[in-house]
């Protein structure tokens, strides 16, 4: 299960002209800080959690097909899909703040909730405190509808960017955080409730903040709407370009690949009770630094790297040499379990980002620039819709496969991969520039 990344919030510029009105308290520099900074905090709760809930599922019950723990991984991201419009619409009507707040007061509880189901060991507990805290985080697309209400046009653009960090830095950190919150744990079968409870409070300082910091930012006057996940006049605009119905086919199948791979790592490198046949045996504390680790290769690949090829190699080679290197990856994490290697585990974990970095991103650029400038919001937002349902298939799938034999869900990515590359070498034979 994959929380949404940073290129699932469309930039939503409608062209409104600014009003003085618009320039109330929450335009000042500080508002935009507090929510990063709220963003952040939050996020660092969900990637404490994110890499140990497998762990947790699988050691609180009998789940022999590993169906129940996949569902688990994606009952998060189906919250998501489904009350992120919900919540927008909600903050057109009572305002940003109000919301934000109660999302924030739902991370609180269903964190809280979380470390106690781990006390109690109840895996129905799990799944109750994922959907709430499904349906809380997805206040994240208020967060960009404030800024987008606390911006001009011309200065939008930086402020949604400060989610993209806050996205970055919430999954590198989290992990680490993760590291010392498993350090209260009673035993060494399980992670324990710390997770949970750090989670939690992590998520009080920031409503704390939201509370007492943060200031509305919809004015009476406000002419924006932000963009929502879900749009049906999107899809059909998508789907009269041939070239954008073969980028969504692959933007799909590479989140869902990668959605697979990440699903599956926690349980691949540490084994649990109904899981004996994990090639490695890594402690709780490691297994959280991979998650780390990984968060931080991101980073810096698609910071350092990827920017600095973009001005040299076009978006549709970066894509299929991303696809080619996933293909190289996640053949690599074959060997990796044959060979029950850490050298080659890890290996193919720098190899898997590297090209995931590389493809993500240059899907989402080609998708912008070969549609309509004057429906490229709604495309995107097609886009966003597309790897949210990919996500959700991914997780929920992606265990069960493992489950069936400890190569199948990488020789699958593999085989997706290269699917994934003919998609783009085919929408590259009729896509097209807008001016």
């Amino acid at each position: 299960m994959s929380a949404p990344d940073s290129n699932d919030l469309t930039l939503s510029d409608d062209g409104a002209t600014e009003t003085p009105e618009k320039k109330n308290e929450a335009g000042r520099p500080g508002s935009l800080l507090v929510i990063f900074l709220t963003v952040f905090i939050d996020l660092l709760g969900f990637g404490m959690v994110l890499p140990l809930l497998p762990l947790y599922a699988d050691q609180f019950g009998e789940d022999p097909s590993g169906f129940k723990i996949g569902m688990l991984m994606a009952i998060f991201s189906i919250m998501q899909f489904i009350f992120a419009p919900l919540w927008g619409v909600v903050s057109d009507r009572v305002g940003r703040r109000p919301v934000i707040i109660v999302g924030l007061a739902g991370s609180v509880v269903f964190y809280t909730l979380f470390g106690v189901a781990t006390i109690y060991k109840s895996l129905t507990g799990l799944f109750l405190t994922r959907i709430g805290a499904g349906i809380a985080g997805a206040t994240i697309s208020t967060a960009q509808a404030y800024i987008a209400d606390t911006t001009s046009n011309e200065n939008r653009a930086r402020g949604m960017a400060l989610i993209g960090v806050a996205f970055g830095l919430g999954f590198t950190l989290g992990p680490l955080f993760a590291v010392f919150a498993v350090t209260f744990s009673a035993d060494a079968k399980t992670p324990g409730a710390g997770p949970g409870f750090v989670a939690a409070g992590l998520s009080l300082v920031a409503l704390l903040m939201a509370i007492f910091v943060l200031p509305e930012s919809k004015t009476a006057t406000s002419a924006h709407k932000a963009k929502r996940w879900y749009d049906p006049a999107g899809w059909q605009i998508a789907f009269q370009t041939k070239a954008l119905v073969y980028l969504l086919i692959g933007f799909f199948i590479c989140i869902f690949a990668f959605a697979n791979f990440e699903t599956t790592l926690s349980m691949l490198i540490r084994g649990s009770k109904n899981f004996t046949d994990a090639p490695f045996n890594f402690s709780f504390k490691e297994v959280c630094g991979t998650f780390a680790l990984i968060g931080l290769m991101v980073a810096i690949v698609q910071g350092g790297i990827v920017r600095r090829l973009a001005k040299k190699i076009s978006e549709q080679k970066l894509a299929v040499a991303g696809a080619v290197i996933e293909i190289v990856g996640f053949g690599m994490m074959t060997g990796a379990v044959r060979l029950a290697s850490t050298a080659w585990l890890f290996a193919a974990l720098a190899v898997i980002v590297t090209g995931y970095s590389c493809l993500q991103p240059s899907l989402y650029s080609l998708l912008s620039r070969w549609s309509d400038p004057s429906e490229q919001g709604k495309v995107l937002g097609v886009g966003q819709s597309v790897s949210a349902m990919a996500r959700i298939f991914g997780s929920a799938l992606g265990i069960p496969m493992l489950k069936v034999t400890l190569f199948l869900p990488y020789v699958v990515a593999s085989v997706l991969m290269v699917a994934v590359a003919s998609m783009i070498v085919a929408a590259n034979k009729s896509g097209r520039d807008f001016e």
